[in-house]
C-alpha cells in the first residue's frame, strides 16, 4: 500500500505533463477540429528555448526558466499563427489534408531541429530550487514535479478565465460554436482563427519548457507525446476544458499505478485497451457541447 500510495505523485506529475501538452490541442484540435500533427514540435520548440537561453545565452538557470515560459508561449505561438497564416487557413473542413500538411511540417521542423542543435538529445539544468523534494506522509514529492503540476493548475485557471471573461475569449467561443452566426454578428472571424492557433501553439511551447525539467530535450521530443495528447483531448470530449484535465489526471495516474506493477510497455498497451473500451461505451467523450439542437 506504501508504495502504491508513493505511486500517486509520480502519476499526477504525469497527468499535469499530458494536461500542458493537450491543452493547445483542447483550442486547435477540441474546438476547431484541425488534425495538427505539428503541435508536437511546438513542444519541443518550447523545450529548445530553454536550452537557448541556458547554453547559448548563458543565463542562470533560474532566469533562463523564468524567462523561458514567456518566450516559449511567444515563439511557439508565432509559430502556430504562421501555420495557420499559410496553411490551415485555405484548408478548414478537411481534416485529412491539414493532417498530411501539418505531418510534414512537422517532419520539416524535426530536421530543422537537427540541424541547428544536433540530433543527439541535450539537458537543460533545473534550478537549484527545484532539485530535490519534501517527504510527507511517508510520500516523496519532488519540486520540479510539484513545480509543474502547479504551472499546469496556472495554465488552466488563466485559460478559463480567457474563455469565461475576456471579450476575445467569449468570441472566440461564439465562432467555435456557430462560425456564420458570429460572422454575421460582426466578429471578425479570421482574427480569432489566428488568435485560437497562437494562443493553442504558445501552451505547446510551455509544455516543451515543462518537459526540460523531467527529462532531456531532442528532435524528437513532441512525438513521445502527441498521440496521448490527442487521446486525452478525445477522452474529454472535444472542445471541453474539464474533460480534458480529468482525462490527463486520469490517464496519469492509470499509466502510473500500472507501471508499477509491470513495465512502460505493457503500461501502454493496458492504457490503451482501457482508452478503447471508454470510448466503445461513450464514444463522444466525458463531456459534450450542451445544444438546442433536436436529436
Amino acid at each position: 500500500m506504501d508504495a502504491i500510495v508513493n505511486q500517486l505523485p509520480i502519476g499526477l506529475a504525469i497527468g499535469a505533463v499530458l494536461l500542458l501538452a493537450a491543452l493547445g490541442l483542447n483550442f486547435t484540435f477540441g474546438q476547431m477540429g484541425v488534425v495538427n500533427m505539428a503541435h508536437g514540435e511546438f513542444i519541443m520548440v518550447g523545450a529548445y528555448t530553454a536550452y537557448v537561453l541556458q547554453a547559448w545565452v548563458h543565463l542562470p538557470a533560474s532566469t533562463a526558466l523564468v524567462i523561458a515560459l514567456p518566450a516559449a508561449f511567444a515563439i511557439a505561438g508565432t509559430l502556430g499563427w504562421l501555420l495557420e497564416l499559410g496553411v490551415i487557413r485555405h484548408f478548414y473542413g478537411r481534416p485529412l489534408d491539414t493532417l498530411l500538411l501539418t505531418f510534414g511540417i512537422g517532419l520539416v521542423l524535426q530536421q530543422l531541429a537537427r540541424d541547428v542543435f544536433g540530433a543527439p538529445n541535450v539537458d537543460v539544468p533545473a534550478p537549484a530550487w527545484l532539485t530535490g523534494g519534501i517527504t510527507l506522509a511517508g510520500v516523496r514529492l519532488h519540486y520540479s514535479r510539484l513545480f509543474i503540476l502547479a504551472l499546469a493548475i496556472a495554465c488552466v485557471a488563466a485559460i478559463a478565465y480567457y474563455l469565461n471573461r475576456s471579450r476575445p475569449g467569449r468570441q472566440m467561443r461564439a465562432v467555435i460554436h456557430n462560425r456564420d452566426l458570429a460572422a454575421v454578428s460582426g466578429i471578425a472571424t479570421r482574427r480569432v482563427d489566428a488568435a485560437t492557433f497562437f494562443i493553442g501553439s504558445g501552451l505547446a511551447g510551455i509544455a516543451g519548457v515543462a518537459l526540460t525539467l523531467i527529462g532531456p530535450t531532442g528532435p524528437t521530443l513532441g512525438t513521445n507525446y502527441i498521440v496521448d495528447a490527442f487521446l486525452v483531448v478525445v477522452i474529454g470530449g472535444l472542445g471541453q476544458l474539464r474533460g480534458t484535465v480529468i482525462a490527463a489526471f486520469a490517464l496519469g495516474l492509470l499509466n502510473a499505478l500500472v507501471e508499477f506493477w509491470s513495465d512502460a510497455s505493457l503500461a501502454k498497451v493496458v492504457v490503451f485497451a482501457a482508452i478503447i473500451a471508454f470510448l466503445q461505451m461513450r464514444p463522444q467523450g466525458l463531456f459534450t457541447v450542451r445544444t438546442r439542437a433536436l436529436t
